[in-house]
């Protein structure tokens, strides 16, 4: 047969060369994540970190480990990505729905993984794509050891992709933060979200871009002059490093009593998940400024304000559970570390549900 008789992979969909081409373009960003526990293994088929580090400068032990682990994705925000052709946020939304999670346990991010699934490999995209995932990684404080790009045209329409990522980190066992220390009068702070976050995107996309039938690119005045695609593609807060800096100034007294991050099912919803059956969690509504993006969502729906706080974060992206007598001390603290905190209520005696006020 003559050369131009055989099928190559390349023709079927899925070229090496570009998989080759994008490494090359990661691999700067990918090595600024790490640490001095990464164990760097030139072409490695796995990512390697170390627990203990005895190393003087950087010595780094436990004594009592328990390894926790999260999984997620971006959702449908995706699709605002795609149709924007921005490349390079989405990744800090899929870094921010795995350590957000892991540290409302008390856990520090140890490592990240991330899987990409495009139609077609597009090398300088899907570098953006893997940026912004190392910039997650550097908000978050861990290393961004390991992937996967997967080229697949028979899966994905053009210019179509997905993301999943992989979080592993770890947490002393006797700081476990479970809310089973949860009591009646504990107080209730809530962090500020940086806007919709990474939830409730099939019902925003559904509002304004279905119903209202808006361009990614309109300027919105109620938004302040927006565009409806960059607000509802700022990125998801990462809430690691002042939560973890916050749980190293009470090494002893175990004030925080519960937290939760704040995603699908929003405030009614994820409460609940470390409340204690006995107790609720009773949250004024006025307590805080609802930002304009759930406002104008709410009214161009319409939405019902019930559905709206079961879908959405409201402006809140995490939620502490705090022993009274600290809870001043707490939320001054979070201030310092760049956070805007908001006094949401107080926890009594109910069947383990969130009151809303």
């Amino acid at each position: 047969m003559a050369k131009n008789d055989y099928i190559t992979y390349d023709q079927s969909g899925v070229s090496i060369d570009a998989g080759d081409e994008m490494v090359e373009r990661i691999k700067r960003s990918v090595k600024r994540t790490f640490g001095p526990r990464v164990i760097n293994i030139h072409n490695g088929f796995a990512g390697l970190f170390r627990l203990d580090f005895n190393e003087k400068l950087f010595k780094r032990n436990y004594r009592n480990p328990v390894l926790a682990a999260c999984t997620d994705g971006v959702g449908t925000k995706i699709k605002i990505a795609q149709a924007m052709k921005r490349f390079d946020t989405v990744g800090i939304d899929l870094v921010a729905m795995s350590v957000n999670d892991m540290i409302v346990h008390g856990a520090e991010p140890l490592i990240f993984l991330d899987y990409l699934a495009v139609d077609r490999l597009v090398p300088e995209q899907t570098a953006q794509m893997v940026e912004g995932v190392a910039e997650g990684c550097r908000q978050a404080g861990c290393a961004l050891i390991g992937g996967e790009t997967a080229e697949m045209p028979d899966i994905y329409r053009r210019g179509e992709y997905d993301m999943a990522g992989f979080a592993v980190g770890v947490v002393e066992r006797d700081r476990i933060i479970d809310g089973k220390g949860t009591q009646k009068g504990d107080v209730i702070l809530g962090l500020a979200s940086s806007g919709v976050h990474s939830n409730g995107f099939s019902l925003a996309r559904n509002i304004c871009f279905k119903k209202l039938k808006l361009k990614a690119s309109d300027r919105i005045d109620a938004l302040g002059g927006e565009t409806i695609g960059e607000v509802l593609l700022e990125p998801t807060r990462i809430y690691v490093k002042p939560i973890l800096k916050l749980l190293a100034q009470y090494k002893v007294k175990k004030v925080v009593h519960a937290m939760a991050h704040i995603t699908g099912g929003g405030l009614v919803g994820n409460i609940p998940r470390v409340l204690p059956k006995n107790l609720n969690a009773v949250i004024k509504k006025s307590s805080w400024p609802v930002p304009p993006i759930f406002t104008f969502l709410k009214k161009n729906g319409p939405v019902t304000e019930e559905e709206m706080f079961r879908v959405f974060n409201m402006g809140i992206g995490y939620v502490l559970v705090t022993a009274p007598d600290f809870a001043n001390s707490i939320a001054d603290k979070l201030e310092k570390y760049g956070q805007t905190v908001y006094k949401l209520g107080t926890i009594t005696a109910g069947s383990g549900k969130v009151v809303l006020k």
